[in-house]
């Protein structure tokens, strides 16, 4: 059944009433959540997406389009059932804090994976070993900085031990892009592990095996007996991924029943088209996903590595910047209310939100304010107009970011104050360039790794965040992790809003928009809307038909 435009902005609003208190997080064996879908068990589910696959190995990606597949062929100790984001044990049979600084995991017994090696203990301290020591620039292992040490007393004991006590989101880490559990005996310890490697050497446990693998055009999967996870049994037989280029031919397949769901990503005027198809149905969940511009403070115009580097002049950039953009119009006019203006660096529904660049800047309600930003380049000794060269990917964040960068030009533009140098690269390029000081202006989106607010802060932030901008502000650190333990709700979230503050202040990133997860099916096709859910993984078993 289609949904209304008022259900997806609620969907947008509530991206994160399901943030977890630490205790909720641990208890009994899980396994066997399965799905709840009553379809054809024997059948095969094709699902679409334009999403790239950046490489297999958890270690060297972290992405959305890496991590959907990673969710169906790799366990971790623990994982959430469809229908929310509440960690549950998945290799795991219990898992929780033995003293402050210390998170021990019992694991089931008896595991093996695809290939017939045994999984154990081993395997897991091995996952979280090499995370760290390869620390790929495109890898998760960020997300780990809390963990000092890992022990295994013996083969199905896993102890955690952390630098800092009483981490409020550390089950949560166990089932971020970061936790993948993978195969001691297949996974080199120092370096990443080719795709067409993990295929050949079936180094699987999860509700899939890859049994053809096209990179970034199709992968083909089966269901896997074995798997004793908290996901459960599939409710199909297998399923084949398949990769679009265009988006359009994407819809014009689901809308014709050659794949029975698209997902990520579909336009806004695509949406809304389908939602009046009666052939299909738009399936839409919790949102949490965010579009922001970074600046990179070395070499964005006035940047610490320019030839007139100036600090105050690169902070008058990103103010009069935050004084034009018009999020509303952005939200209209390209992607038809799918998208909401977005006024922190934390979304709005998130333990902290607030609105602290729509009160720093603009006319203060929302709107742009061309005399504001006249006046702080003009006290920064600015006086002609600054040339920006802003970058953008149009095939992982979809066509309509070509609209989207085409309307933030005009709007910068119009003011007389920029002249802007927009620039497009496809997304294989783009990913690792723009973490080499590539682009001195550029656009980034972000899918949350797991339902907290810390999670819009700790792997953006701290000493230039994943995409290595160069912004650093020890007090903003210190606000980073100091709320990340603190277990008192309220002082956490009065910390988090003073984050926001200063990062307001400071803008190492513009944020524009929040958006809600679409996936669009056939008629047919059951169990979608419950694998869209606050976790923001998509679980293919949950599909059937």
């Amino acid at each position: 059944m289609t949904k209304s435009n008022k259900a997806l902005h609620g969907a947008i609003a509530l991206a994160g009433i399901s943030a977890l208190a630490l205790t909720a997080c641990t208890g009994p064996s899980g396994g066997g959540g399965g799905s709840t879908a009553s379809g054809n068990a024997g059948s095969t589910i094709a699902y679409g997406t334009t999403d790239k696959v950046t490489a297999l190995d958890p270690a060297g990606s972290y992405d959305n389009g890496s991590f959907m597949v990673m969710n169906q062929i790799y366990s971790f100790l623990m994982n959430s059932k469809p229908g929310g984001a509440e960690p549950a044990p998945d290799l795991a049979e219990s898992g929780s804090f033995t003293a402050p600084t210390e998170f021990t995991v019992k694991m089931k017994s008896d595991l093996k994976w695809a290939n017939g090696h045994v999984l154990d203990s081993k395997d897991v301290k091995f996952s979280f070993d090499r995370q760290t020591k390869i620390a790929d620039p495109n890898g998760p292992a960020s997300l780990l900085g809390n963990i000092k040490s890992i022990a295994t007393p013996d083969a199905n004991t896993v102890v955690f031990t952390l630098s800092k006590a009483n981490d409020q989101t550390f089950a949560q880490i166990l089932q971020s892009p970061a936790a993948p559990i993978v195969d001691d005996e297949v996974f080199p310890a120092d370096k990443l592990l080719s795709d067409e490697e993990i295929v050949k050497a079936k180094a699987f446990y999860g509700q899939y095996v890859i049994d053809s693998y096209n990179k970034n055009t199709l992968i083909s999967l089966t269901a896997w007996p074995d798997y004793k996870g908290v996901l459960g049994k599939p409710a199909n037989a297998g399923a084949t991924i398949k990769y679009y280029t265009d988006q359009t031919n994407m819809k014009l397949e689901v809308k014709g029943g050659q794949i029975d769901v698209a997902n990520r990503s579909l336009s806004a005027t695509d949406i809304d088209d389908l939602k009046k198809d009666s052939n299909v149905t738009v399936n839409v969940g919790p949102g949490g996903e965010m579009r922001y511009i970074v600046f990179n403070f070395d070499t964005m115009p006035f940047g610490a590595k320019t030839p007139e580097a100036d600090p105050k002049k690169a902070l008058a950039v990103r103010q009069a910047a935050a004084n034009l953009v018009d999020r509303q119009a952005i939200s209209d006019q390209v992607y038809k209310g799918t998208y909401l203006p977005m006024w922190s660096n934390v979304p709005s529904g998130f333990l902290g939100a607030n609105e602290s660049f729509k009160e720093a800047y603009g006319d203060g309600s929302g709107k742009p304010s061309l005399d504001k930003a006249k006046k702080v380049m003009s006290d920064a000794g600015i006086s002609g107009p600054v040339n920006i060269k802003l970058q953008y990917n149009p095939d992982h964040y979809g066509k309509s970011s070509g609209d989207e960068y085409a309307m933030v030009k005009d709007q910068l533009e119009k003011s007389g104050l920029f002249t802007v140098d927009l620039q497009s690269t496809e997304w294989v390029t783009y990913n690792a360039a723009s973490k080499k000081d590539s682009y001195p202006v550029f656009q980034l989106g972000w899918f949350p790794d797991f339902s907290d607010a810390d999670n819009y802060l700790t792997p953006m932030f701290p000493k230039g965040g994943f995409f290595n901008n160069h912004y650093s502000n020890t007090d903003v650190e210190a606000l980073i992790a100091k709320q990340l333990v603190t277990a008192d709700k309220s002082e956490r979230e009065k910390t988090i809003k003073d984050i926001q503050d200063q990062l307001a202040k400071d803008i190492s990133t513009l944020p524009l928009l929040q958006g809600a997860q679409v996936a669009v099916s056939g008629k047919s096709v059951k169990g979608v809307d419950s694998t869209l859910d606050a976790s923001f993984k998509f679980r293919l078993g949950q599909v059937s038909k």
